[in-house]
């Protein structure tokens, strides 16, 4: 009985997560030591899947058949046993007995742990309570789990965990699993609907002199051998162009692209771009193709057009709303930008509605911030936004009618941004006159201006014909026709910030012994929080704070601020900012709390989301870059060697959200 305690129960409490590590090794040596180490066998043949048999139980019935999978569950009565076996299809019931396995085998499976990985051949059956299972007539151990599984009744739960170990969340979270499996058939029907259109599929390169084709700050890094920098491209644009100028007329691309930002909820700096071009066609070609495929794949992958994202219908069936730039914001907030002339106005306007801007913007930047304002997030269903101002758009084709707008559209659907289009500039002096205006952009400080591309000028000199183009986040469109409301939970591996030992945080403050034994010791524990950390082991060298002030308060006066601890729920980058962070909280009302903090310099969002701060929430709301930020997170300052240091207050999260601070 005390070899199966761990199995009947799943999981051991955390506290015994060492012994249950201990004990699985000691079962590998000795099954190493009578010569069955299940590491040396090298294949097993898998000829079923566990779907396949319950979906066609009569075709299968009292066949062979021969399984492999993860064991989940097991159920040890006496001379006959249960286990359920997991593949990649689904799980299905094993049912075990000494009388067929015999004494010695049945002995060695009843030693077997839950996440054991087994190969199965046996004939296929229906219990007394009709469930389709496989009877056993052998049982092969194929890989020996030394690490337990999560509780088999909450799975895994902790966010950051299924993050960094995303291959425990696949074996644990049927819907995760599915998320991903439906991507990969997203992907499949994108390429099958454009193969059925005429588009070839291409390949760019990734690591390039001169980043551009968007608005970003690229990642660097050195070719050794060519002694080069380098930058890690921000979209496909302008490889693809060339390849329009080559003349292969329609051409695609799905690949990684690199930008050096901020990591939310819909933003992660590696991402999956997919663009395509079109040779003799504009935007509204392009509207049309992006619509059609919209529709196919809401078809495909959802089996109609009529979805839901996050409670809310999302109807892919109608027509898609076409509104130029300027009509939306007219109709959101009454300012009519075809009747702005100068930037002086303009920028009276932005001071009037609080709509932010920089020093270096233009008329186009602004109205563009107007739409960022008020307009975006009220495009809930699929809405073409059309003519942008020609300063945010620097590879586009002007309008005819109107030389200060732009023929391109971005797609919104549920606030976000879901593609981006042009009708391609074609003539190369006004795209040389538009990139010296980047350039300029750049020297006085804009990191995501792009720069002047000779070899691309060279292309477009040599005969772009008139082309059709368009760029699509193919990570917010799984998000769309998956209902995922996080850009992380559609991306296998997400981008995370290291931590110090990975495998400390994989074994939960665990320290393996030299002789395979395992051992908490306190020293593992601190290490990963800080908190615990003996002052003596910190180096303070160089820090310098501020002088206690003189002034005493009296405690009335005190007592009016309400401090009180509050607990992060969504923290991101704020757009256009590089200090500030905002973030989303839990007060202990039920009603979210905004607060925004200038701290991005120390931290990044996603280590902040989870973690429990101290605000001062009785404060007025203060209007950041168009945003209400209402209150104050507390922050403890200090200088180091001249520099200043922030850190945020972060407290005990036993502490629940809204306790107030004496």
């Amino acid at each position: 009985m005390a070899e199966n305690q761990e199995n009947q129960k799943n999981q051991a409490p955390v506290e015994d997560t060492n012994h249950i590590v201990r004990t699985r090794r000691e079962k590998l040596a000795e099954l190493q030591a009578a010569g069955q180490d299940p590491f040396e066998i090298t294949k097993f043949d898998q000829e079923q899947h566990s779907q396949e048999i319950r979906d066609d139980f009569e075709k299968f019935e009292n066949q062979q058949v021969s399984i492999a999978g993860r064991i989940m569950q097991k159920r040890v009565m006496g001379k006959a046993s249960f286990i359920h076996i997991q593949d990649k299809q689904g799980r299905i019931q094993a049912y075990i007995t000494r009388d067929e396995l015999g004494e010695d085998e049945y002995k060695k499976f009843k030693k077997m742990d839950i996440g054991d990985i087994v190969g199965v051949k046996g004939f296929v059956f229906k219990t007394k309570m009709g469930e389709v299972s496989v009877h056993a007539q052998s049982l092969t151990l194929l890989s020996k789990s030394l690490y337990p599984l999560p509780e088999k009744f909450h799975g895994l739960q902790d966010t950051d965990t299924r993050y960094r170990q995303r291959y425990v969340d696949l074996i644990m979270n049927e819907d995760s699993k599915n998320v991903f499996i439906k991507r990969s058939q997203i992907i499949r029907e994108i390429r099958n609907f454009l193969d059925g259109r005429g588009f070839m599929e291409v390949e760019t390169p990734m690591l390039v002199e001169n980043a551009g084709g968007a608005a970003a700050r690229p990642f660097e890094t050195h070719y050794n051998a060519l002694n080069e920098d380098v930058k890690l491209r921000i979209s496909l644009e302008l490889y693809l162009k060339r390849l329009i100028v080559g003349g292969l007329e329609r051409v695609f691309e799905i690949g990684r692209v690199f930008r050096n930002e901020g990591v939310d909820t819909r933003h992660n700096p590696e991402f999956t771009l997919m663009e395509l071009y079109q040779a003799y066609t504009d935007y509204n070609g392009m509207m049309e193709l992006t619509e059609s495929m919209f529709r196919y794949l809401a078809e495909k992958v959802c089996g109609k057009t009529l979805i839901s994202y996050q409670g809310t219908e999302i109807d892919l069936g109608k027509p898609f709303r076409r509104l130029s730039m300027t009509d939306a914001i007219k109709e959101e907030c009454g300012v009519d930008f075809n009747t702005v002339k100068t930037l002086e106005e303009a920028r009276a306007l932005a001071d009037q509605h609080n709509v932010p801007y920089e020093a270096h913007h233009k008329i186009g930047d602004i109205e563009n911030g107007f739409f960022e304002t008020f307009c975006e997030e009220k495009m809930i269903q699929p809405t073409f936004i059309m003519d942008h101002p020609v300063e945010i758009s620097p590879l586009t084709k002007k309008k005819p009618s109107d030389p200060t707008k732009v023929e391109r559209f971005e797609l919104y659907i549920y606030g976000r941004e879901m593609c981006n289009a042009y009708s391609e500039l074609n003539d190369p002096i006004d795209q040389r006159e538009r990139f010296k205006a980047q350039d300029a952009l750049a020297a006085a400080g804009d990191e995501e201006a792009n720069h002047t591309d000779e070899d691309f000028l060279h292309a477009m000199e040599i005969g772009l014909p008139p082309t059709g183009g368009i760029g699509y986040g193919i990570d917010r469109l799984v998000m769309l026709l998956t209902d995922t409301p996080a850009i992380r939970d559609v991306l296998l591996f997400p981008t995370m910030k290291t931590l110090k030992a990975d495998n400390k945080e994989a074994h939960a403050g665990e320290k393996v012994g030299e002789e395979g034994g395992s051992e908490t010791t306190e020293e593992a524990v601190s290490d990963q929080t800080g908190f615990f950390t003996p002052n003596e082991k910190i180096d303070f060298t160089g820090v310098k704070i501020e002088p206690l002030f003189a002034d005493q308060v009296d405690f009335d006066t005190f007592s009016k601020s309400d401090f009180r601890a509050v607990k992060v729920k969504e923290c991101s980058a704020v757009p256009k900012s590089k200090k500030l962070l905002k973030f989303v909280l839990d007060d202990g009302t039920g009603t979210d709390r905004v607060i925004l903090s200038g701290i991005h310099a120390y931290y990044e969002p996603e280590e902040l989301v989870g973690k429990t701060l101290i605000a001062i929430t009785n404060l007025p709301p203060r209007a950041m870059m168009g945003i209400d930020s209402c209150g104050m997170l507390l922050s403890a300052v200090n200088e180091r060697n001249g520099e200043e240091e922030l850190h945020l207050l972060m407290v005990d999260n036993h502490i629940p959200a809204g306790a107030k601070l004496y």
